[in-house]
């Protein structure tokens, strides 16, 4: 699907049959809360908790664990606040390239919905 200023207009219009919003990326945007609440709640754990096992505590373990998931979620939320963001390719100048982030986090984005969409297509 090329992205010209028509077709840019049109995704943002309320006439338009294609549903806006969180639509693109909904894998990723799953991904990211369910990393979130899950990174949280085993960071909240470690924390409040007393963990120990045979007279070793578990608690560092679950803090330092629930911090990586909450990392982890943030590249969640970079690619699929990137995977939204396709409206803004008009915007740049003919000559300009896009840079090599810009074309991984697009080819993702595009990969992710082409597979989303091959399963809701009766």
């Amino acid at each position: 699907m090329s992205c010209d200023i028509t077709c840019v207009t049109e995704r943002f219009t309320m006439s338009s049959t294609e549903p806006v919003g969180l639509t693109h990326c909904k894998f990723v945007l799953v991904f990211a809360v369910l990393m979130d609440l899950l990174g949280v709640s085993i960071l909240l754990i470690g924390v409040f908790v007393p963990l120990e096992i045979n007279g070793r505590d578990f608690g560092d373990l679950l803090v330092y664990s629930g911090a990586l998931l909450v990392l982890l979620s943030m590249g969640g939320w970079l690619m699929w606040y990137s995977g939204n963001i396709e409206g803004l390719i008009s915007e740049m100048e003919p000559t300009d390239k896009p840079s090599a982030v810009e074309r991984l986090a697009r080819t993702l984005s595009r990969r992710i919905r082409r597979h989303h969409l091959s399963y809701n297509t009766p």
